[in-house]
């Protein structure tokens, strides 16, 4: 990669800016300055701007993030923050979420520049199983767990949703698993039952749960386990 656009990256500046930048014997590389900004830098470099170290990309990079309220799942957006405000992370803005959630959704984001990886967990076709924790605003309907087994007419969807579980917790808390995406799907399927949703949290992606020590606007790196297991059928994760 040429070092303009390197630090251009890095610096998020534009190209000309990192070029003067440059020319300004700002940047080393190996210890020496580099005033040519065509310079192409190897992976085994190390670069500085102003003595500050600055990483190279190694490869494709997996977070998840505790979402707290009030933040959209979005690299930008003109009316509210958005969840790339909590990562302290070079070139943060190239990651995107496998899986959005709404704004007043809490819980497990799963964020990543790897697009096929993210592709497995949100595509329909591969079934990726959600949890969410739900609080619902009146006790929860009798028949209700058999409802969602056979799946919910939703109001302007062609096709009831796939079967999902149900665990009642109390009479207004259960765990919810579903295996689709659709729009504000859990929020449709128990007003469709007749019931209100008063919060909603997701827990689980998949095999990756979210960490109980992250506490709202906390993230860290996912393992290796879990960058594998996810969004694969099960019958894959078991090999």
């Amino acid at each position: 990669m040429r070092l303009d656009k390197f630090i251009s990256q890095q610096l998020e500046i534009s190209r000309a800016i990192a070029s003067r930048e440059i020319r300004a014997q700002k940047v080393t590389v190996d210890g020496e300055i580099v005033k040519d900004s065509a310079f192409k830098i190897k992976p085994e470099h190390q670069v500085e701007y102003e003595g500050n170290s600055l990483q190279q990309q190694s490869g494709p990079r997996y977070f998840m993030l505790n979402k707290p309220q009030g933040y959209v799942c979005a690299t930008e957006d003109e009316d509210h923050p958005t969840i790339l405000y909590f990562l302290e992370e070079p070139m943060a803005w190239k990651l995107h979420a496998a899986g959005r959630l709404d704004i007043d959704t809490t819980g497990l984001v799963l964020l990543t520049d790897d697009g096929q990886w993210s592709h497995r967990i949100t595509s329909p076709r591969h079934h990726c199983q959600k949890t969410y924790h739900v609080t619902l605003e009146n006790p929860l309907d009798a028949q209700a767990t058999e409802q969602f087994k056979k799946g919910i007419e939703l109001r302007g969807d062609k096709q009831p949703t796939k079967p999902a579980s149900l665990e009642i917790l109390t009479p207004t808390e259960v765990l919810l698993t579903i295996s689709e995406g659709r729009y504000h799907q859990v929020k449709r399927m128990f007003a469709a039952t007749g019931n209100h949703v008063v919060a909603l949290h997701r827990q689980q992606i998949g095999d990756i749960v979210l960490d109980d020590t992250l506490e709202p606007g906390e993230y860290r790196e996912l393992s290796r386990e879990e960058i594998d297991s996810a969004g694969l059928p099960a019958e894959l994760q078991r090999k």
